[in-house]
């Protein structure tokens, strides 16, 4: 038998090994959309509230951005694959193309990360709407007391003010404004290399339940302490930041903000505005976590810590979060990596004292990471 042919059948067996090992794990992401749906439409039910897409105006629709996305990922997945497969066996590339994809994407494995994605998808608008309706389930603000507390426990000080002066307000406003707008694209492009471009569909699923989790808890951490952040309560201690990219992002979530409460019915905007936990700290400690703990590649996981600490950053500079809440950020992220753990291990079957996120690599392949 031709070596290129044997080389082929044993990722093909690979892929369907590595899918095999599943079981019902892709069955996490879908209970959480679940949940996340239902919390959301029983809010919605008992305010009166509408359900939004988010995004729509600007994308189109985030399911929408997500497929653009993950095609693109796919297509970047299938073409090397498929130009190797055709320098081995001899066939023509259209045809090692089609073979390519029927190996590795035609059947479960397709199946599972096309449920992944629209399950996230669901999470990501229930958790969208959830924090639009804040305003109209609870009137509490906890923004008095949060600044009091960080401003006793700095001597006075506001710790945006501190960094303004450490860090400066010139070029240090654009880089950290960058870091921070990063975060917009960086969820649904790690959903691409998690779900379609590493081998590793276990670690892709238990990060897409991660992520997932983050979500809901982050909605449900918004009703626990209600506060609109140190920006929105003391626009005073930022007005010397030049303008960026957050600042016109602040300006257009506040207008946003005032469209909603004047009317959620007349408006298709959404309210976005909300401190505690800090999601962009949350979301991005996760995936962190499930890098390191899944073995990466070394500069997936460093270039994850380096945002993370940069992000913390950005969110105390340019004042979209208290301290407090970056904290609280790290317990959601670190709650949610472990959640999704368990939840995927107890539904694939695995042994729950199994150590997680380290399956083999591929024969043939090389470790894509998530």
């Amino acid at each position: 038998m031709p070596k290129g042919k044997l080389k082929r059948d044993a990722r093909a067996a690979a892929y369907r090994g590595d899918t095999d090992t599943i079981g019902r794990a892709w069955l996490a992401p879908v209970a959480i959309a679940v949940f996340s749906a239902a919390l959301m439409l029983i809010v919605a039910a008992v305010e009166g509230l509408p359900l939004r897409d988010p995004d729509a105006r600007y994308v189109g629709s985030p399911l929408a951005l997500i497929g653009v996305i993950a095609g693109i990922f796919l297509v970047a997945d299938l073409v090397p694959r498929s130009w190797r497969c055709s320098r081995q066996t001899g066939n023509s590339l259209p045809a090692s193309f089609v073979g390519v994809f029927e190996e590795r994407w035609w059947g479960r494995r397709g199946l599972i990360v096309i449920a992944s994605l629209l399950a996230f998808y669901v999470t990501y608008i229930s958790y969208r709407n959830l924090k639009s309706y804040l305003p109209f389930v609870t009137d509490a603000n906890f923004d008095g007391e949060l600044l009091s507390t960080e401003r006793s426990i700095f001597f006075g000080n506001d710790p945006a003010s501190m960094l303004h002066d450490l860090l400066g307000t010139g070029f240090t406003a654009e880089f950290l404004s960058a870091v921070y707008l990063a975060f917009l694209t960086f969820v649904p492009i790690s959903l691409a290399v998690a779900l379609v471009w590493s081998n590793r569909v276990k670690v892709g699923i238990t990060y897409v339940s991660a992520l997932s989790i983050c979500w809901i808890l982050g909605a449900m951490s918004y009703y626990v302490l209600p506060a609109l952040g140190p920006v929105f309560a003391d626009p005073q201690v930022f007005a010397a930041l030049p303008e960026t990219g957050v600042s016109r992002l602040q300006e257009t979530l506040l207008e946003h903000r005032r469209e909603v409460l004047a009317d959620p019915l007349a408006t298709n905007a959404v309210q976005s505005i909300a401190a505690f936990a800090s999601l962009h700290t949350g979301v991005l400690f996760a995936a962190a976590l499930v890098a390191h703990r899944s073995r990466s590649h070394g500069a997936v996981r460093y270039g994850l810590w380096a945002m993370l600490g940069l992000t913390m950053i950005a969110t105390v500079y340019f004042g979209w979060h208290y301290i407090v809440d970056d904290f609280a950020g790290l317990f959601i992220g670190a709650f949610a990596v472990l959640g999704a753990e368990r939840l995927t291990k107890r539904l694939s079957g695995a042994p729950t004292t199994e150590r997680s996120l380290i399956p083999e690599a591929l024969p043939g392949s090389s470790r894509a990471a998530p």
